[in-house]
């Protein structure tokens, strides 16, 4: 899959996001650090959610 990846200025980094994915965004240092958590953030938010029974 591919997704667009907004990378903005913010204070002393970069934030991250990607718009077709609500709430799906990051932070880094640098962008290279936002593109690498932003990648990661994208697995975490498409995982499936585990199911356990009670």
């Amino acid at each position: 899959m591919r997704f667009k990846v907004i990378i903005e200025p913010d204070g002393d980094g970069f934030h991250a996001k990607i718009p077709s994915l609500p709430g799906c965004g990051t932070w880094g240092r640098t962008v290279e650090e936002a593109l690498s958590n932003i990648k990661e953030s994208i697995e975490l938010y498409l995982e499936p959610e585990e199911v356990t029974s009670s």
